[in-house]
């Protein structure tokens, strides 16, 4: 239907540009009268006559403005509720029967708020604050339903709770959710060095890299080539001490090799100190 509302005769304000401006082209529209309203929707609904479909719209469009101005507390841009609620419009006046005896204004105004309560709940944080239909009642209703600013005691708590129909944990639960700060995922371009990691610098996994994991993989076998060529040029006693305090799972102690080779454990370990330093060097070579 949003395609084919283009081709009356009345200007197509848009929301793309200057708000102000798109604000004053919709306020020049003219009010249809109950007569009209129900003649067009009668025409659109029988004979799918387009053309009615978007004058009934465009006639309401000032509406939607009026009912976008009362979220502006959630820090989104009017424009983008504004388009949101002309999307519940645009739904309202295709469902819209004029037998049932009201007005368009009265039966769109609750798919124009659906459309803002989703684009908001979407929109407002990362992650949504309301989840069951409890909570969404609550996101909506909590701000003003509180009588001063801070943290509500038991007793407001529990007048909240009987006026909206849920339980007083919801109530507390929300609250903490409203009253939470939001934490930028990423880390801001001035942010100094000693500063807390943003959450994304936990997100991120070094073994995902294909490159990484390769070269990491070359260095190993380059070690341990190293490793094995530098265990050969050692002379077998050596290479057995160093294989068996080092490398082995069970490791024997200065002592045990000491009884073994029939000398002083200080010995064993002079062979050792000697052995790891030749290593060493074919290491740095």
């Amino acid at each position: 239907m949003s395609q084919a509302l283009v081709t009356a005769n009345l200007p197509v304000p848009s929301v793309v540009g200057s708000l102000d401006a798109y604000i004053a082209a919709v306020h020049r529209i003219p009010v249809l009268s109950q007569d009209e309203e129900q003649a067009l929707s009668r025409r659109y609904n029988e004979q799918n006559d387009l053309d009615s479909a978007r004058q009934l719209v465009m006639s309401h469009l000032r509406f939607v403005v009026h009912v976008a101005r009362g979220y502006s507390g959630y820090g989104l841009q009017l424009s983008d509720l504004i388009q949101e609620g002309n999307i519940g419009l645009m739904k309202a006046v295709k469902r819209f029967d004029p037998d049932q005896g009201v007005r368009l204004v009265s039966f769109a105004v609750h798919w124009i708020r659906a459309e803002m309560h989703e684009f908001i709940l979407r929109n407002w944080r990362i992650v949504k604050v309301a989840t069951t239909k409890a909570q969404r009642k609550l996101f909506f209703n909590l701000r003003k339903s509180k009588k001063r600013l801070g943290w509500m005691n038991a007793e407001e708590v529990r007048t909240v709770a009987k006026d909206l129909g849920v339980p007083e944990a919801t109530v507390r639960e929300m609250e903490s959710r409203l009253s939470g700060r939001d934490i930028g995922f990423e880390a801001p371009a001035d942010a100094e060095e000693d500063a807390k990691p943003a959450p994304e610098a936990f997100l991120i996994d070094d073994g995902a890299d294909p490159y990484e994991n390769v070269a990491d993989a070359d260095q190993a076998d380059n070690q341990l080539d190293t490793l094995s060529n530098a265990l050969e040029k050692l002379d077998e006693r050596s290479r057995d001490i160093i294989q068996r305090r080092w490398l082995n799972e069970d490791k024997a102690t200065l002592q045990d090799l000491a009884d073994e080779y029939g000398v002083s454990a200080e010995r064993i370990r002079q062979v050792e100190a000697n052995a790891m330093k030749k290593m060493r060097s074919l290491f740095a070579a």
